[in-house]
């Protein structure tokens, strides 16, 4: 069966286009390999949580703030398709690239 993510977001703190954004740029990235990409609103302020298959990948709080969505690409990645190459979400700054 094909993994599930569920990305848990704070309504009050208006962070539901930012799931939105990830969820669309998971389920373009991984289209074959995830079944489902849901967003659910949290009753707990400040939360903003991804879950794979029920348990955590990224939480916000423990995190200290956003990653960048070739960060939460990798982590799903790592955990759905090891080895898969993501192509340039994977090339890391070379010295002095700022990015």
């Amino acid at each position: 069966m094909k993994p599930e993510i569920v990305i848990e977001y704070c309504p009050k703190c208006k962070w539901l286009l930012r799931a939105a954004y990830i969820a669309q740029e998971l389920l373009t990235t991984f289209e074959q390999e995830l079944r489902s990409v849901s967003l659910q609103p949290s009753a707990v302020s400040g939360r903003f949580q991804i879950d794979l298959n029920g348990e955590c990948i990224f939480d916000r709080e423990r995190y200290g703030g956003f990653p960048e969505v070739k960060e939460l690409k990798q982590m799903v990645r790592d955990q759905v398709c090891p080895g898969r190459s993501l192509g340039h979400s994977d090339v890391k700054p070379g010295p002095g690239d700022e990015r």
